[in-house]
């Protein structure tokens, strides 16, 4: 079985965010673990349905929060320790304004963290 970062194509940048995912029967919260210019990898403690699109609040360090629809690509236990366990997810953007795209070239480019 081929782990899912085998199958990247886009350049990553490691980031711990906080981030809510929106959803009609509530929400989520989680934390980003690394982004790129399509899209972001996260953890939270329950998992995403596949295929499905969620909106994403994302709360970057010393910025304003950036909301984006994005589609779920992938899911996998990230770590199990006694009590807790953490769901890792690829998420794909498929909607995003052009000044977070902006945001997210600026920290995938080194100018910002």
């Amino acid at each position: 079985m081929s782990y899912p970062g085998n199958r990247r194509r886009k350049e990553r940048v490691y980031v711990k965010w906080p981030v809510t995912i929106i959803m009609s029967s509530g929400i989520i919260e989680g934390e980003t673990t690394n982004i790129s210019a399509e899209g972001l990898g996260i953890v939270c403690d329950e998992p995403l349905h596949l295929e499905t699109s969620y909106t994403l609040r994302i709360k970057p360090v010393n910025h304003g929060a950036l909301e984006v629809t994005g589609k779920v690509m992938w899911s996998d236990l990230y770590g199990i320790d006694g009590d807790n366990k953490m769901v890792g997810i690829g998420i794909c953007f498929i909607e995003i304004s052009e000044k977070d795209r902006l945001f997210f070239n600026e920290v995938m480019s080194g100018n910002l963290k």
